[in-house]
């Protein structure tokens, strides 16, 4: 796809499930867990891309798949047109300086035994990159953590959740990466906080024209980020558009869900209760035949349960996999 910084095709990450003693005598079955199966889509380039969805849809494993952090089942990604799965050693590590990811919990991302300062150049010994005096006080600078003297020598734990995150950010930074993936970077913040994080994200976007992989459960956050957005549900992409068309109105059951879960102040937006007959979504290692949401769905049909549906264009570059639109 032209402009497209990073590319999945049909991307599968399967996990085998360790059996107990008494299992793995009375049964031969293998049991897998279906965390990301066969998906497909592409960032361009200075895009912020949404993926969103459930604790247990996939997103995680798919940004780590996206990184090359772990090996998929199937499926390939492409980084700037070249199959990071094929990659020899070396070649794969020179690209790690273009590719970065910002964690989810500032806490435990963050080596408790290393000051700020040894922590954001790490980086830079590993790759062999000079000046690395300069380049962290750029960084940490650009991501507000001044003055330098009051952060340099102090350990994680002296400091608060939100100067943790910016430390977290700094690391991701100081290697100038072309494309970085940030897993619920803001969930484990306070609300004040997460705004600051959210807006000095945006900022780094537009000034270094970065292009990022943003994964998170909540849509607001997300749409307040993004581009485009990608739904997931138990390791699919069920519906995938731009932010502003997700939400006038949304198109899968899914998606609705995910909206009218949301709480809001409005007064005037009527809320549907109860949208997901179930409280939990299903397992992955034994996920629903057809669509994997007809257990849940409230306009689920006969032929839901039997047949997958496929991720269709609708039209302007809306995608959706229901069967109410094929």
């Amino acid at each position: 796809m032209s402009g497209a910084l990073v590319e999945v095709r049909r991307l599968k990450k399967y996990f085998d499930v360790e059996k107990g003693f008494l299992e793995s005598l009375f049964s031969k079955h293998k049991k897998v867990v279906h965390a990301v199966d066969g998906i497909s889509f592409s960032i361009q380039t200075g895009e912020a891309f949404g993926l969103v969805g459930e604790s247990g849809s996939g997103k995680t494993t798919t940004g780590l798949l996206v990184l090359g952090l772990i090996k998929p089942t199937d499926g390939k990604v492409f980084f700037e047109g070249r199959d990071i799965f094929a990659l020899k050693k070396k070649e794969l590590q020179r690209l790690r300086q273009k590719m970065q990811v910002i964690f989810q919990d500032p806490t435990a991302s963050l080596d408790p035994r290393m000051t700020i300062k040894d922590i954001i150049s790490e980086p830079l010994k590993v790759h062999k990159v000079p000046n690395i005096a300069d380049r962290v006080q750029e960084v940490m600078d650009r991501v507000g953590l001044t003055p330098l003297s009051t952060y340099l020598h102090r350990h994680p734990h002296e400091l608060s959740g939100g100067q943790r995150q910016r430390v977290g950010i700094a690391r991701a930074l100081v290697l100038n990466p072309k494309f970085i993936v940030a897993d619920e970077p803001v969930s484990m913040l306070d609300l004040s906080i997460q705004a600051e994080i959210l807006n000095l994200l945006d900022d780094l976007k537009r000034e270094l024209g970065l292009t990022y992989l943003f994964i998170a459960h909540d849509l607001a956050t997300v749409k307040y980020l993004c581009d485009r957005i990608a739904v997931m549900y138990l390791g699919k992409i069920v519906e995938l558009c731009k932010c502003q068309d997700l939400l006038r109105p949304p198109k899968h059951p899914y998606t609705e869900a995910l909206i009218m879960a949301y709480p809001t102040i409005n007064p005037k937006l009527k809320i549907k209760k109860g949208i997901i007959p179930g409280t939990e979504i299903p397992s992955s290692i034994d996920p629903p035949s057809g669509c994997r949401f007809h257990t849940r769905c409230p306009y689920a049909e006969p032929k839901c349960k039997k047949t997958e549906p496929e991720l269709i264009s609708i039209g302007k570059g809306h995608w959706i996999a229901c069967h109410r639109f094929s």
